[in-house]
């Protein structure tokens, strides 16, 4: 049994100010050491236009470019090397399988993945130009999953990354959707005009109830709207080459989540259908980069979330609507297990 935390980060200010926060904490955790050592692969394996990229984020995202002016003072690094690190722009990520349930006014998400990439970060800031948000991170500046202000929630779901395209990774995505957009409508334009590195779902959930699930390639994006839930294949047609070729797992995942949806109403019972095993959503394949990490329920009418670390959790409830009138989180750090002896890095 391996036991971890999730350190809560919370601020209000400029987007340079949340960069160097988040560069601060940053060096005074192991995960620095980690990001600089993958600096060596980073160089050797991809290359980027400075110029170009700081175009895309003026196009999609144009007040991110201060948080990595703020990542760059505080990291100590020259600007190309925070946005070629942390840009998400050519970089690659590795395989994950994720699970998303979407309907009556509640969105749950299990995040899936390997225990040496958790960052294991909480993030809640409310920038003075900019939609605020709360998040799991993922690559520094990106989200794995998370709600803005709005009520509009985002999560991803890896489908593959054979053949990848000139384009930004998925948790950079997300942030850039939590950041932009206040409905399932602005993000789905959003998912359809910005460049994907590889094949990605993104599930969406607003305070309207409207759901989608956007299927996303180097090659085309296909868009499902008022659908239940998300795993990790695409469904159309038209996309349907763009899968790996085992896909077995993910489809009978995605039928008991759908079998599931009217079952688990509320947040309570939804956070057990997702947290608890015994229902087969949660994944103990750690070792196969397919073991559940963290558990999130979103609630956008009420800007509620239930979040839970690891397997068996005993989730925290957090008012992110109080939070945006000013309230402060009085937490700190959130603790949790997995079944796995499989280390994580950021400890």
């Amino acid at each position: 049994m391996q036991h971890f935390y999730v350190d809560v980060l919370q601020g209000r200010g400029s987007y340079y100010e949340l960069g160097l926060l988040a560069g601060q904490k940053l060096k005074q955790s192991p995960l620095f050491t980690v990001h600089q050592k993958r600096r060596k692969t980073s160089l050797r394996s991809y290359d980027i236009d400075l110029e170009q990229v700081k175009r895309f984020f003026q196009s999609f995202a144009p007040f991110m470019w201060e948080e990595f002016e703020g990542l760059s003072k505080s990291l100590g690094w020259s600007l190309y090397d925070v946005v070629h690190e942390y840009s998400g722009f050519q970089a690659d990520d590795v395989n994950s399988g994720c699970s998303a349930l979407m309907n009556n006014g509640v969105f749950a998400r299990n995040y899936d993945y390997h225990p040496k990439t958790y960052e294991g970060r909480l993030l809640l800031w409310q920038p003075d130009h900019g939609y605020a948000s709360i998040g799991i991170s993922g690559r520094l500046i990106g989200r794995i999953d998370g709600m803005n202000e709005k009520g509009l929630v985002i999560g991803f779901h890896f489908v593959n990354r054979r053949r990848a395209g000139d384009g930004f990774t998925c948790s950079v995505i997300a942030r850039m959707v939590l950041d932009t957009c206040s409905t399932t409508d602005e993000a789905i334009a959003l998912l359809r005009s910005i460049p994907h590195r590889h094949a990605f779902n993104y599930s969406l959930y607003d305070i309207s109830m409207k759901s989608a699930v956007v299927e996303a390639s180097p090659r085309g994006v296909h868009v499902h709207t008022q659908v239940l839930a998300c795993a990790n294949h695409f469904v159309s047609n038209e996309l349907a080459a763009e899968n790996r070729y085992h896909t077995i797992e993910s489809k009978e995942r995605l039928h008991s989540l759908q079998q599931h949806s009217e079952s688990a109403q509320d947040t309570a019972e939804r956070f057990k259908l997702f947290n608890d095993p015994a229902y087969g959503i949660f994944k103990k394949k750690y070792a196969s980069w397919a073991g559940t990490l963290h558990t999130s329920v979103y609630e956008p009418a009420s800007l509620n979330v239930l979040l839970g670390i690891g397997e068996g959790a005993r989730p925290i409830s957090i008012d992110f609507g109080r939070w945006l009138a000013g309230e402060r989180l009085p937490i700190t750090r959130l603790f949790g297990h997995i079944d796995s002896n499989e280390l994580f890095v950021h400890m």
